[in-house]
Parts: C-alpha cells; sequence; structure tokens
C-alpha cells in the first residue's frame, strides 16, 4: 500500500499591495473576523520570501527551529508600528529595524547577466535569521524615507486589515483587491440601493 502524501497546509502569499513592505504586513490577515497569521513557520516564511523574490529560492532555514519565523513576526510587528507612528507624523523607535539593517552584510559581485551583460549584483551572506531577512528590513527602511506616505493605504473595506502602495495613474485607489474587498463594498452598495428604492 502506497504512502499517500499529505496536503499541504501551507498557504498561498497575499501579494497584492505593490509594494514587498506591505506584502509582509499583509502576512497577518483578517479571515472571518480573526487575525490569521501566514508565518506559521520557518517554511512558511521562507516560501513567502520566494514568492515575493526576496531570497533564492534554495534558501534553507537557520537552525534552530523557529528562529525565522521569530525574526520575520518580529520584523513584522516593527515595519507595522513604525510605518502607523511614521504615517500620524510622530517618531517610532528605530532600534529593532537598525538592529536587522546591521546585520545586512552584503558586497556587490560583477556577474553575466542573460543577455551576456555584465551587472554588479549584491552577494548576501543567509546563515542567521537576520541575515535571510536584511533584504526586507532595507525594502522597509526606503518605504519610510522615500516612499510617499500619502501613498500607502489600509483597505477601506472596515473589515480588512490589509495595506498596499496606491500606484495607480489617479492614485484614488481604496481597496486591497477590487476582486474581493472592492466587489463586496459594491454588492453591499446595491443592496443599499435597492432597499432604499423599496421603502
Amino acid at each position: 500500500m502506497q504512502n499517500k502524501r499529505q496536503p499541504s497546509t501551507q498557504q498561498e502569499p497575499i501579494l497584492l499591495a505593490d509594494h514587498p513592505a506591505l506584502d509582509l504586513l499583509n502576512t497577518l490577515p483578517n479571515v472571518n473576523g480573526k487575525l490569521v497569521d501566514l508565518f506559521q513557520t520557518d517554511a512558511d516564511v521562507v516560501h513567502w520570501l520566494v514568492r515575493a523574490e526576496l531570497t533564492p529560492p534554495a534558501t534553507r532555514p537557520p537552525a534552530p527551529p523557529s528562529s525565522l519565523l521569530n525574526a520575520a513576526r518580529t520584523l513584522r510587528e516593527t515595519f507595522r508600528r513604525l510605518l502607523q507612528k511614521y504615517k500620524a507624523d510622530e517618531r517610532g523607535d528605530l532600534t529593532a529595524i537598525n538592529a536587522f539593517l546591521t546585520e545586512a552584510q552584503s558586497h556587490p559581485q560583477l556577474v553575466w547577466d542573460r543577455s551576456r551583460s555584465l551587472k554588479v549584483a549584491r552577494v548576501r551572506q543567509q546563515t542567521t535569521p537576520e541575515q535571510i531577512l536584511a533584504p526586507l528590513a532595507e525594502i522597509a527602511a526606503d518605504l519610510l524615507v522615500t516612499g510617499d506616505m500619502d501613498l500607502v493605504k489600509r483597505c477601506e473595506d472596515e473589515t480588512c486589515v490589509l495595506w498596499f502602495y496606491d500606484q495607480t495613474k489617479s492614485h484614488h485607489r481604496r481597496w486591497c483587491s477590487m476582486a474581493t474587498c472592492g466587489n463586496r463594498h459594491k454588492v453591499a452598495a446595491y443592496r443599499r440601493r435597492n432597499l432604499e428604492r423599496e421603502i
């Protein structure tokens, strides 16, 4: 009798924010009225980093187990607090994010790209959780420094907690996704109009 492979419980990342640092915040979505952490294991974090194109597919979680998970959750909540304070025109504590940036050991290296042109690539140490997450910490820090905070938005659906960077031409994006929250809003507005007509 053949062993049946267990179905994977790993959820696909929510990558709809148009910015990796905001996609990191979206790893804690509201599902049926409860916050659900998509990071449950080190493997979940690696899977997310690979899908977000922030680490090579061959990346392995460092030992001890759960160290990458704990570091990813720490970086996520550190960035969330900093972003919320910065958007509120307040100063946040930079100590924790600077600790990740301090670990970002990398060096430039010349490489040939696919079109046989030379380019400079960054080669990074990836032996500690902080080193694995350092590119993401750099992206988050860069968003705080160079991003337009008026374009960093939370979904307008009152039950949604997802963030996005509004890259639409008009900068009037309101929903994390038109397919979910935007559609839910349209349906609710349609029902309200119908009820008003009936009264």
